[in-house]
């Protein structure tokens, strides 16, 4: 359909202005239509990538996107240039978006990423955590029995879970994984590529001595376990590098790092200190 128009699906920076690509400028200043969650928030970005653009913007979001749809596919069957973009990130993350693409997809429409800044990759990429395999769930649901859910289908997938949440639903989230995964190393990332960029890590078992009065975005990352919910063989060694520049003789090293894990005795531990 090379006389239509074509989808672009843009990343935009998560706070670092310097991560936009000169190929998405480009095409962002080129578009003849830009579909943005919050035209008040895109606005505000272009000014500060001090980026001009000959197009117009349009609102698309969670609550008007299958009204829109009609709309933007007559823009691209007249052979407009569209492109979409999020808050910040890469479209359709947790976003509006999939509902248009597929049906671009479906009418035989160009749909085209450029890629750039995704906050589950960005996180997991310096979280310290395994990084394969990796499951994004988005933001959990609402209701505790389907969170409840949501973890206890993924806990024996032996992947890394990373989704996002809201700094007022975060404790509980994490309290509702250490019940239905066992204790798993995390790591709260907030504020990604921003001047007060923050990484905490600590164990589901250690709530409790965390601070979650966090402000900005926030992608939560949980290790992946060993048989039913037991600690992997690699946090265990992580949590015993922790425990040794604690100090302490090897056994009394073993039993810390063992109340701390699920699923590993002192002994156990004490074996594979042993064997490294």
């Amino acid at each position: 359909m090379s006389d239509y128009g074509k989808l672009w699906v843009v990343a935009t920076p998560l706070g670092n202005i310097g991560d936009l690509s000169p190929r998405a400028r480009e095409v962002l200043m080129d578009a003849d239509v830009i579909l943005a969650e919050d035209t008040r928030r895109a606005g505000l970005l272009f000014k500060r990538l001090e980026l001009e653009r000959h197009g117009r913007l349009m609102s698309f979001f969670e609550h008007n996107e299958d009204k829109r749809l009609p709309k933007v596919l007559g823009f691209l069957e007249d052979g407009m240039s569209v492109a979409l973009i999020s808050d910040a990130g890469t479209p359709l993350l947790s976003d509006p978006g999939f509902t248009l693409v597929r049906a671009c997809r479906d009418e035989g429409f160009d749909v085209s990423p450029v890629p750039g800044p995704s906050a589950p990759v960005v996180a997991l990429s310096a979280s310290g955590l395994p990084p394969l395999p990796y499951t994004f769930l988005g933001f959990p649901p609402r209701k505790k029995s389907q969170t409840e859910k949501m973890f206890s289908a993924h806990r024996d997938t032996g992947a890394t879970l990373v989704f996002f949440e809201r700094k007022s639903r975060l404790k509980g989230t994490l309290s509702i994984a250490f019940e239905q995964l066992g204790d798993r190393e995390f790591c709260v990332a907030r504020e990604l590529t921003k001047d007060y960029e923050e990484f905490l890590r600590g164990t589901l078992s250690e709530l409790d001595d965390f601070d979650f009065e966090l402000r900005g975005e926030l992608t939560v990352i949980i290790a992946p376990g060993g048989e039913d919910g037991d600690a992997s063989e690699e946090a265990v060694v992580r949590l015993l590098e922790e425990e040794r520049e604690a100090g302490g003789k090897p056994k009394e090293v073993a039993r810390r790092v063992a109340e701390r894990v699920s699923g590993w005795t002192a002994k156990e531990v004490y074996a594979l200190m042993r064997d490294l």
